[in-house]
């Protein structure tokens, strides 16, 4: 799975995506490319795995996070999105748009105003304006195609585009669109910006940590009706803090009064969004957590770790993670009757841990 971070220029997203993968931040560096790095996603619940059992190992489940050149203004004073730059974040899976929410006179906001649901809605309506246009085209060629062929296959898909039409000619993006799991599958294909699931990262300055509670609330109930949520991050902070040890860490944010990092946010948000969760493994060799869809069956999720483990699947030996905490021991959890074994349908859930009996 990747996630594209993308914003205006001057957001801080470049620092947010530097801060998440662990790298040093250099803000001479310009590409017209996107860069890219896999992060750690990070899980308390296997850091208390890891100190139970002591492996040789802990794996982190990891994402790809894209960052993609910040949008700049023209010779015309006016932010112009590319085909080239809307051909390149429709091949991520998820968008994070980072936006602008600190004040810096010798920073000039690329829209001329520190306004972050009018950035938000500059996107939104660019994304809409994209897809109403293929929308439109494509609807003509296959009209056109089917008075050929009468083929029932692009009769349905002629039902499911005009759907989408009406929908982002109401102005509405389609991550709103009621479709099922079989129009969602033949739409799959064109990678239609609004059908994207899209979070919003507002990047506040320390000036404004008072406010910002306020600040992101107003947003959030102007952008719930388009399916997107809205995380704030200090960059600045998060940037300076991805240096310190643990304990100065915890320091550094007391003083802040700052109860969690924004990155473990941004992170589980992205999870979220792409509508996936974890299940462990665990042993003296290593502790490790796997990404699966939610809604995965125990096969399904069998088949996340090797493809044997999916083909000779027998059973899973199935504990949740709370349980496991509140016994300790798998002996105890079997006492307890929380130890299970579940055949292939059993739909896994965030947290179980598993052990795979296969042939």
């Amino acid at each position: 799975m990747q996630i594209g971070l993308i914003g205006l220029e001057s957001s801080g997203k470049t620092k947010l995506f530097t801060t998440l993968a662990g790298i040093e931040y250099n803000i001479e560096k310009s590409s017209e490319n996107a860069s890219v790095e896999v992060v750690k996603i990070p899980d308390s619940r296997l850091d208390i795995l890891t100190e139970m059992f002591n492996p040789k190992k802990k794996i982190n489940a990891t994402i790809e996070v894209y960052d993609f050149p910040g949008l700049r203004t023209s010779d015309d004073g006016k932010v112009r999105i590319t085909s080239a730059f809307l051909q390149n974040v429709r091949n991520n899976d998820a968008l994070f748009y980072v936006v602008r929410g600190f004040e810096n006179p010798s920073v000039p906001h690329p829209l001329n105003k520190i306004n972050p649901y009018n950035d938000i809605q500059f996107l939104e309506t660019e994304f809409l304006l994209s897809d109403l246009a293929f929308l439109e085209t494509h609807l003509a060629r296959l009209n056109k195609d089917f008075l050929k062929s009468k083929d029932e296959k692009m009769k349905k898909e002629i039902e499911v585009i005009t759907k989408c039409l009406h929908h982002t000619e109401e102005e509405k993006p389609l991550r709103t669109l009621q479709i099922d799991s079989s129009e969602k599958k033949l739409l799959s294909g064109y990678q239609l910006l609004t059908l994207k699931p899209l979070a919003v990262a507002i990047n506040f300055d320390e000036n404004s940590i008072s406010e910002v509670e306020n600040i992101v609330f107003e947003i959030q109930k102007k952008v719930e009706q388009s399916g997107i949520s809205v995380i704030p991050f200090f960059a600045e902070i998060e940037y300076e803090m991805s240096k310190l040890d643990e304990e100065d860490k915890k320091i550094f944010m007391a003083d802040y009064g700052i109860e969690e990092s924004a990155l473990a946010k941004i992170l589980r948000t992205s999870y979220d969004i792409l509508g996936l969760q974890s299940f462990f493994t665990v042993g003296e060799d290593e502790c490790r957590a796997w990404t699966i869809k939610k809604g995965s069956t125990a096969q399904e999720s069998a088949g996340a770790i090797h493809t044997d483990f999916y083909n000779k699947f027998i059973r899973a030996e199935v504990v949740y993670f709370e349980d496991f905490l509140k016994y300790k021991t798998f002996a105890k959890c079997k006492e307890a009757g929380v130890w299970r074994l579940e055949g292939k349908e059993y739909i896994v859930r965030d947290g179980d841990i598993l052990n795979i009996r296969h042939n």
